[in-house]
């Protein structure tokens, strides 16, 4: 496989620059108590996250998908937030230059930074501190941590708040927002195709929610930007959905013009079934995986029987079998029921748009009859293990149980837990560093479903999907069967 696709606006970022930044669109209007909360965060836990990705949505558009080497690269910059007389500003120091033109911050680059200001400091500061194992999270008296998702009271509608804070919610909006699942580390030929499906899409009306970085994250918004200006529709949406462990290798995409960053990935992936009306997935590595596992495994649960959820897999050119490799790693492990769920489509991008369209139609006679809001999917039921965080570390990724005699949707909880954590090993810090000193984490289970795994990853590994640059891959995984 080729490497990652490198455009005009995607270049290698170096220098650095001091600035002072101020709210635009949000946060502008605050009282002194909330500026004073926000303040508060240098003398937190809190502000080593902030800062991590705030420094990463700075180094926007850069080359690399390793987070150690980016915060090593820009160990000097730091982010003060100071009171000023109408409110706030951000004071940068040591701040990437590709940031800034002729010493301004881009408006897009503005946006996503006090979006990650809103997110992690003012939104929910302690549902973060579960994101990152080096921060501490505060408990209550009875010793439970909070944010952990056993506080009800606290987090129990945190996905659908956070959202609705960010302004993502549109309540009179009909279902046209199509959520678009794919790899970072992809060929020119896979990006171009992703990017024709986006322009049919936009030419259809339709809106485009991405995990928010390069590759098939990119590919689809760009080309509905296209389609969305021929019809001439000035109200295009682009949403970027991410967290603070994978922000910093996959640096949200210029093209997004709403981004929340949710506290970990297990809240991500509910946003994006949340908020989506439908679900493209393009060809990816182990984060594609695990988002397609935890979509299985969420219709799978017999509470969803009657809800529409149009799902297409899709790849063009000389990616077309990437989806039977997938289609049948997805049957041997979790039965043959599983391909009621999705469709596949190959090399044709406009039957793409033209079937998701389709879909549209009867997500909303669905939402109708079941009286639920177009904006939000209320009565979509996710497994509460799939919700629960998983916390990587080599004891948890080596207690996973990987057995066929297991009902299928648990087997798929476990699955998706088993790529979440060699996503973490790829590109998280926290994950990199544990590789680092402890070696590689261990999977153990029933030989077969591990020679499945096993396969595609070497398939992924084959192909390039791994990691960006063209860099060559060490697994950070080890299969035991």
């Amino acid at each position: 496989m080729a490497s990652s696709v490198l455009e005009v606006d995607e270049i290698a970022c170096s220098g650095t620059i001091d600035a002072a930044v101020s709210p635009r669109g949000t946060l502008e209007m605050l009282s002194q108590w909330e500026i004073d909360r926000l303040r508060n965060v240098r003398d937190s836990a809190l502000y080593e996250l902030f800062r991590r990705c705030a420094l990463a949505v700075l180094n926007c558009d850069d080359t690399t998908d390793d987070a150690s080497e980016v915060y090593a690269r820009y160990a000097n910059f730091s982010i003060e937030i100071a009171q000023r007389a109408r409110g706030i500003k951000l004071i940068l120091k040591n701040a990437p230059a590709c940031a800034f033109v002729d010493g301004v911050i881009m408006n897009g680059v503005r946006d996503h930074l006090f979006a990650v200001l809103r997110d992690i400091v003012f939104m929910s500061g302690e549902p973060y501190a579960l994101a990152d194992r080096s921060l501490t999270p505060p408990t209550d008296v009875n010793g439970h941590a909070l944010g952990d998702d056993k506080q009800e009271g606290q987090v129990g509608n945190l996905v659908f708040n956070m959202l609705r804070n960010a302004r993502l919610l549109r309540p009179r909006a009909v279902p046209r927002l199509v959520v678009c699942w794919g790899g970072h580390s992809i060929g020119r030929d896979e990006y171009l195709y992703s990017k024709s499906v986006g322009y049919h899409l936009g030419l259809r009306g339709m809106d485009i929610c991405t995990g928010c970085g390069p590759g098939a994250m990119k590919g689809p918004m760009k080309g509905a930007t296209i389609g969305h200006a021929k019809q001439r529709n000035r109200d295009g949406r682009y949403i970027g959905i991410s967290e603070p462990g994978i922000i910093a290798a996959e640096s949200p995409n210029p093209i997004v013009n709403q981004l929340v960053v949710m506290p970990d990935i297990e809240k991500r992936l509910e946003a994006f079934v949340r908020v989506g009306h439908g679900i493209i997935v393009f060809p990816g590595g182990v984060g594609t995986l695990e988002e397609i596992l935890f979509l299985m495994g969420t219709l799978m649960d017999p509470g969803n029987r009657d809800i529409v959820l149009p799902v297409i897999f899709t790849a063009g050119g000389d990616s077309q079998d990437y989806f039977e490799q997938v289609d049948a790693f997805l049957v041997n492990t979790l039965g043959e029921e599983v391909r009621q769920y999705y469709t596949i489509i190959r090399d044709d991008a406009a039957a793409v748009a033209v079937a998701m369209r389709e879909g549209m139609q009867r997500v909303m006679g669905n939402r109708r009859q079941g009286r639920d809001a177009y904006y939000y999917n209320w009565l979509l039921q996710i497994p509460e293990e799939m919700k629960r965080h998983f916390v990587v570390d080599h004891e948890s990724m080596a207690g996973l149980s990987l057995r066929r005699d297991l009902p299928a949707s648990e087997l798929a909880i476990n699955l998706r837990r088993a790529f979440s954590g060699i996503v973490a090993g790829n590109v998280k810090d926290t994950g990199i560093q544990m590789i680092r000193r402890h070696g590689p984490f261990r999977l153990q289970g029933d030989p077969e479903i591990l020679q499945q795994m096993d396969a595609l990853l070497r398939n992924f590994i084959a192909q390039g999907r791994m990691k960006l640059g063209g860099k060559a891959y060490n697994p950070c995984y080890l299969i035991e069967a």
